[in-house]
């Protein structure tokens, strides 16, 4: 292998490709990633938003070169997302496993297999490495606090949005970086550059990725896909290898709840209730995007309860606690872990969106993210109304 080629990206201006990623690039696996849209529905609120996971991992992998180069690592890199579903992350919050784990299915059973061997690249130490648990010292560039991935996301996410927000020094922080037996470590030079990726990444999910409509989209889909999983008319191993409109193309050929619908003609459930994380009680729990099967149950009842039909209430309140963590050598100084949780807060926000005007008590549905999943679940059982108290507009 001798020749090379170089692309040109918005990003990043030019990125050389070696032969090796050459040859995994032109694999259908890869290939399937130019049609599965970084950003999910997000292109609902930014135009610009419909860049892909082909070209975030062109520029994964173009700064994990810029950094070493061992060639398992570069790879991983550009794999990273080999095994992401379509619409970013919103079928992981419906249930399905995490893409991560999905990465198997590629290098181990598919094109990719045969394209590995004559590169003597073990698939084994690739999905070590994509999945986090790999005890290289440059694991940290692949999975870790300021891996590649994020490097790239923020950066790329935040220029095709045309946002201000997500302004990372990058090449302060990859010449900051060294390697020790311990993993990747940070020059204390580079802490105001890793500080910046921080604020990137929070004003990233406060602006962007939890922006109130785009939850809305991404709520309003996963009962979509949910519905069409509990009717058979889709299998969660299709699903992980469509495309974004493959998938909207099939959604839409049997969808009994008009949500397939109304998400192509961007008709949105809109914000019947928004509050923000800092008003919310102290202590709150997770349960409503770590559990969906619990997540339909209540949004049912309530729906039920406010006298509307089962697909017309959505209850959103994302969590991503570990938002801000970062895991290296030194950084005790930097005092993230006191601030980490509180801008954890500040960005959240407790949402219902409805399809059909409705007054929501608010007061109700603050104490219900303030309850644990397991006595949700027995409220569930019991048969007892979640709401004390509402009214119809």
């Amino acid at each position: 292998m001798s020749q090379f080629e170089v692309v040109r990206d918005p990003l990043w201006n030019n990125i050389r490709l070696e032969p090796e990623a050459l040859a995994i690039i032109d694999t259908p696996a890869f290939q399937r990633l130019r049609y599965v849209r970084q950003l999910g529905h997000a292109f609902l609120v930014y135009p610009g938003a419909t860049h892909t996971r082909f070209e975030h991992a062109l520029g994964a992998y173009h700064l994990a070169c810029r950094v070493t180069k061992e060639l398992e690592v570069q790879l991983a890199a550009l794999l990273h997302d080999i095994g992401h579903y379509p619409f970013s992350h919103a079928l992981e919050e419906a249930g399905l496993p995490p893409h991560e784990s999905l990465a198997a299915r590629h290098l181990r059973s598919s094109a990719l297999t045969a394209t590995l061997a004559p590169l003597n690249v073990s698939a084994d130490r690739l999905l070590e490495l994509i999945q986090g648990t790999s005890k290289s010292s440059l694991a940290g560039l692949v999975s870790g606090s300021i891996d590649v991935d994020k490097l790239d996301y923020l950066s790329r996410d935040a220029k095709m949005c045309g946002v201000p927000y997500g302004v990372v020094d990058v090449d302060r922080l990859l010449t900051s970086l060294s390697v020790s037996a311990d993993g990747l470590v940070l020059h204390a030079k580079g802490l105001a550059a890793l500080e910046s990726l921080l604020f990137a990444k929070y004003q990233m999910y406060r602006n962007v990725y939890w922006h109130h409509a785009v939850r809305s989209a991404t709520a309003m889909f996963k009962r979509l896909v949910r519905r069409a999983i509990a009717a058979r008319r889709m299998s969660p191993d299709d699903i992980a290898v469509a495309t974004d409109d493959g998938l909207s193309h099939e959604l839409q050929q049997h969808d009994q709840t008009g949500l397939a619908r109304a998400l192509r003609e961007r008709r949105l459930a809109k914000r019947a209730l928004d509050i923000p994380g800092t008003e919310l009680p102290a202590e709150t729990f997770d349960w409503p995007s770590r559990s969906p099967d619990l997540l339909e149950s209540v949004e049912e009842r309530i729906a039920r309860e406010l006298g509307l039909r089962p697909d017309q209430l959505f209850l959103d309140f994302p969590s991503k606690p570990d938002m801000f963590d970062v895991s290296l050598p030194g950084l005790g100084s930097l005092g993230l872990p006191r601030v980490a949780a509180e801008l954890h807060r500040s960005a959240q926000r407790l949402r219902v969106f409805v399809l059909e005007s409705v007054e929501i008590p608010a007061h109700a549905i603050i104490e219900l993210v303030t309850v644990p999943r397991e006595e949700i679940a027995a409220r569930l059982v019991s048969g007892g109304p979640l709401l004390a108290r509402h009214s119809r507009l």
